[in-house]
């Protein structure tokens, strides 16, 4: 029997201690709370870790303040293009959907994507299609509506930038959950709003597969940063790859990934479990909202140690 093992993000960069105020701080732990009870939930009555990820995700999306569905940034058009992905270890399945609008959570479109297709991505207009053929529900505009988010994409039209939404006072980007079951199957599931002030049909490291989200039967691997070079260091296969290849533990393998990310100028960090319930969470920002939960409890930070 394996342990039981689920950790979470909520976002990795810019976060500075003496921006955050105590009231804010202890909203952003309530979030990372809801999900990890959320995940941990299915985890500790035996559950699977597919379903556990994906639950995590769910209560990550429905919280405002990350960016992820419910809280997802604006594109430089005034509206949400949200990304997502999941991914089996135990069978190498996986789905994922980019550039979807409206739905309150884009995870549950990928897991149908991998659950009701044989294909693992959709985009645009063909996932919005597949999701009104599943029947997901979509959600008005104002229900993704944030004075917090407006103002970011005002700020970055008037400075003529993009920016990942944790590079603002109030740092949060795309949310994510890896775990480990009672029969040592690992999942990785990541779902994101991409970044503010976005243009041309910018899609980012979270819904490629092996970029921004990987499992197979060694590790599960959630990222989150500046998605661009995530894709250019394939950094979730990349954690992998340095397990069966060079026959490292999940935190060395981790570790190098990361600094592997650093070297080619990447910001951000990973969340990682191994199929013994090892956790790993290296980041090379300020600081990375994250969380653990197993047999022992729960464990949530956010700046370094």
């Amino acid at each position: 029997m394996a342990r039981p093992t689920l950790a979470i993000h909520g976002g990795a960069g810019t976060v500075v201690k003496s921006l955050m105020t105590a009231e804010l701080e202890a909203e952003y732990r309530s979030g990372l709370d809801a999900a990890l009870t959320a995940g941990w939930t299915i985890l500790d009555s035996s559950g699977n870790a597919l379903d556990a990820v994906q639950a995590a995700v769910v209560e990550l999306e429905d919280f405002p303040l990350f960016n992820a569905g419910r809280g997802a940034v604006f594109t430089h058009d005034g509206r949400q293009e949200m990304d997502a992905s999941i991914m089996d270890g135990s069978t190498l399945r996986a789905g994922s959907v980019a550039e979807v609008r409206n739905l309150k959570n884009p995870i549950l479109l990928s897991r149908a994507v991998m659950d009701k297709t044989v294909h693992v991505l959709l985009a645009g207009e063909g996932a919005m299609k597949f999701a009104a053929e599943q029947g997901f529900r979509l959600e008005p505009d104002k229900y993704f509506f944030t004075e917090g988010r407006w103002q970011q994409l005002q700020d970055a039209i008037a400075a003529g930038r993009v920016q990942l939404d944790h590079t603002a006072p109030k740092p949060i980007g795309t949310v994510g959950a890896v775990a480990c079951d009672a029969e040592g199957r690992l999942a990785a599931a990541t779902s994101t709003g991409g970044m503010t002030n976005k243009k041309f049909g910018r899609i980012g490291d979270t819904p490629l597969i092996g970029a921004g989200t990987y499992a197979n039967e060694l590790c599960a691997v959630s990222a989150t940063g500046h998605g661009e070079y995530f894709m250019l260091a394939v950094t979730a296969y990349d954690v992998a790859a340095r397990m069966k290849y060079k026959n490292l533990s999940l935190n060395d393998a981790a570790a190098e990934a990361i600094a592997h990310l650093t070297e080619i100028g990447g910001e951000g960090g990973i969340i990682s479990v191994d199929r013994d319930g090892n956790v790993s969470t290296p980041f090379n920002s300020e600081g990375m909202y994250r969380g653990t939960a197993d047999s022992s409890g729960f464990q949530i930070s956010i700046y370094r140690a």
